[in-house]
């Protein structure tokens, strides 16, 4: 692959002892591009098949997609009992959506942070995202504190 065309000295004015030829010296990189491109293309079609899912059962929620835009946030906290507080007053979940229309209405951001206990259920969680969504606010940043475990066991 590569090694190169020899070139014989033509004519018999100049004929070397031997009959000997030189080697051509530059290196022929026409194969090396050929395979280079079918490997590309094999990378290419193979990389999309690779990636793994998990399954996974979501729970329901009336959230949409998130935009951005931002302005000083406002937020919404789940206690560990499961109550909600807007910025500190505490909100019952059946006046919630009506609560955050009329913030909502008077705000020109969207934004909220929401805060909820690690005892949470994972569903009420979404649940309360779901009356953020429907009361005007759809860009939901969700708060967490640092030096949480971590995934791999080199970490710890």
């Amino acid at each position: 692959m590569g090694a190169g065309v020899v070139q014989k000295d033509g004519g018999a004015k100049r004929r070397r002892r031997g009959g000997r030829s030189r080697p051509m010296s530059e290196i022929n990189v026409t194969p090396f591009v050929d395979v280079m491109l079918v490997l590309l293309i094999i990378f290419m079609v193979a990389a999309p098949l690779v990636t793994v899912g998990v399954p996974v059962e979501l729970p329901k929620t009336a959230a949409g997609a998130l935009p951005a835009d931002q302005e000083e946030p406002l937020t919404v906290t789940v206690t560990s009992t499961g109550a909600v507080q807007i910025q500190t007053t505490e909100v019952a979940r059946d006046a919630l959506i009506q609560r955050l229309r009329g913030i909502a209405a008077e705000r020109s951001s969207d934004r909220v942070f929401l805060r909820a206990d690690g005892a949470v259920a994972y569903s009420q969680v979404m649940e309360i995202m779901g009356a953020l969504n429907a009361g005007g606010f759809s860009n939901i940043g969700l708060v967490t504190d640092i030096g949480g475990p971590t995934l791999d066991s080199e970490g710890q």
